[in-house]
């Protein structure tokens, strides 16, 4: 069983009356816009978005909520902007930070609404809100008094559930200085019931400076923010949140979700949401951040993987599995084959996980979920760097049969991403250049063996008026057995010949696509 149709079973099971009461379950989860959301950052939206879906297949109603965190404070500056801009805005909230490009409302803003459209153009569509909106309109304000007020018992849970010692009079409560903007420079030193008594510490943090004033504040409607480990207490609270789940480093004992539940519970006398462990997604065997530019962003891989490709990377594996992600190496050919393989069980209609996958990969994309021919995607990869060739006629020759308008649809479809892919991301091992001009110099120095098993496949190809790839394919394999040839040994002289690298596509269907007046006379050339 798929793991969504799993945890939606338990999930059911877990809300059975609230679900048979008619109220909606509330499905959260957020990102904080503090640079370029990497890829890695999709999981949770993916996880999420799916257990919305699946619900919603069971006739469960329920609303997917995504917080866009413009209210922590920028606490890290990406190193694709300018220090000498941004540096005074640092501690500040996200919110009042300006917009590297001067145009969208905010810093927050400039990087949400970017991350907002991948989301979209996922399939998922989450009610998206944004966490400064809930602090100045009030929605924190009781949340802000009850953890203020339980000061003495949150540093309890703290102590308890993760070994933290908070100081004896600190208080749960970040203000924002009235004079210089900050939030992660002060320190809540008491409250009279209204107000909030402060100072903006010089040395608070190394990375910024606080400017020193004391005042009182009320700490209500934006003017403050709660530690985000209450805060995310608070959420469950305040959001009535039903299912929420949290990267695996957030989800160990003692950490942070530990101390949110725990808040919840005892602070806030609310039933922690319905958790979903998932481990980390890893870009080149490095956990993602948004702020230190490591990895690749959800935009750039967007625009290379089609959505419904970008879905199997995200749902394939189970949470609780790693994703390794190499956009760089192998990754994308062996999805687009993983993705080819569910196909064709979907297409044949079999039993078991791989036909329900396929339809869930394609979320408001019924057209993609129409049979056709799926060439390779390393084989459209070769085609697209091939300026003799005609991508529908290589195709056909690779079916084997004529093409359908989907065929050809596809065709097309994949041509354009195996393009972008080239251009930003494959291995030299996946680049090719038909060396037409002159032999390759790796070429001019083959063994006598070679040579021979060049000679041999030259005859069957002058025997042959028109060249079947299949039947080539098998040829050469042939050649290799009678010869007792090493198959690197053959292969690697076949398309130096040709390539001037030491490998290449199916060697049949290769050499059946290239002009069979420049194959002979090539092959001629080599043999020498």
């Amino acid at each position: 069983m798929f793991w969504a149709d799993k945890l939606v079973r338990q999930i059911k099971k877990e809300y059975r009356e609230k679900i048979e009461s008619g109220q909606p379950l509330v499905i959260r989860d957020e990102k904080t816009a503090s640079g370029r959301v990497h890829v890695g950052s999709l999981r949770g939206v993916a996880i999420h978005g799916i257990i919305s879906e699946v619900l919603g297949e069971n006739g469960v109603c329920n609303k997917f909520l995504y917080e866009i965190n413009d209210f922590d404070p920028m606490d890290g500056l990406p190193v694709y902007l300018s220090k000498e801009k941004f540096e005074p805005y640092m501690g500040m909230p996200l919110c009042n930070v300006p917009s590297p490009d001067g145009k969208a409302k905010n810093y927050a803003e400039y990087f949400g609404e970017e991350y907002i459209g991948v989301i979209r153009e996922l399939g998922f569509d989450p009610e998206f809100y944004r966490a400064s909106d809930l602090y100045k309109k009030g929605k924190y304000n009781e949340a802000i008094r009850i953890a203020i007020e339980n000061a003495g018992k949150i540093r309890e849970i703290y102590k308890k559930v993760s070994g933290s010692q908070k100081e004896g009079q600190w208080l749960p409560v970040q203000m924002i200085c009235e004079k210089c903007g900050k939030i992660s420079t002060t320190r809540a030193v008491s409250f009279d019931g209204e107000k909030v008594e402060y100072e903006c510490a010089e040395n608070a943090v190394s990375w910024t400076r606080g400017c020193g004033y004391k005042g009182k504040n009320s700490p209500f409607d934006g003017n403050a923010k709660l530690p985000w480990k209450v805060e995310w207490a608070a959420k469950f609270k305040v959001l009535g949140v039903d299912i929420e789940g949290a990267g695996k480093d957030h989800s160990t004992k003692g950490g942070s979700r530990n101390i949110a539940e725990a808040i919840c519970r005892e602070i806030f006398a609310c039933q922690p949401p319905f958790n979903i462990p998932y481990e980390f997604f890893n870009v080149s065997g490095k956990k993602m951040s948004s702020s230190r530019g490591a990895g690749s962003s959800s935009r750039e891989i967007a625009d290379t993987l089609p959505p419904e490709l970008l879905r199997l990377l995200l749902l394939g594996k189970d949470p609780r599995r790693v994703i390794d992600f190499i956009p760089d190496g192998d990754t994308i050919p062996v999805l687009y084959d993983t993705y080819d393989k569910l196909a064709e069980a979907f297409f044949k209609k079999v039993d078991g996980d791989y036909p329900r996958i396929f339809k869930l990969m394609h979320k408001n994309r019924e057209e993609k979920t129409a049979e056709r021919f799926l060439p390779r995607f390393s084989q459209m990869a070769f085609i697209v760097q091939m300026p003799h060739m005609d991508n529908f006629e290589a195709v056909e020759k690779l079916k084997e049969a004529p093409l359908s308008d989907e065929d050809r649809k596809e065709i097309e479809y994949r041509a354009g991403y195996a393009k972008r892919w080239l251009e930003k991301f494959a291995p030299e091992d996946y680049k090719y250049e038909l060396q037409e001009k002159s032999v390759p110099e790796a070429a001019k120095n083959f063994s006598e063996r070679q040579k021979e098993g060049l000679r041999k496949i030259l005859e069957y190809i002058k025997s042959h008026e028109e060249l079947d790839g299949q039947l080539l394919h098998t040829e050469v394999h042939g050649i290799k057995k009678e010869m007792a040839i090493e198959p690197r040994e053959l292969f690697s002289a076949i398309y130096l010949s040709f390539l001037g690298k030491d490998r290449g596509p199916k060697v049949g269907w290769f050499l059946s696509v290239l002009d069979k007046k420049f194959l002979e006379k090539r092959l001629e050339e080599v043999i020498k």
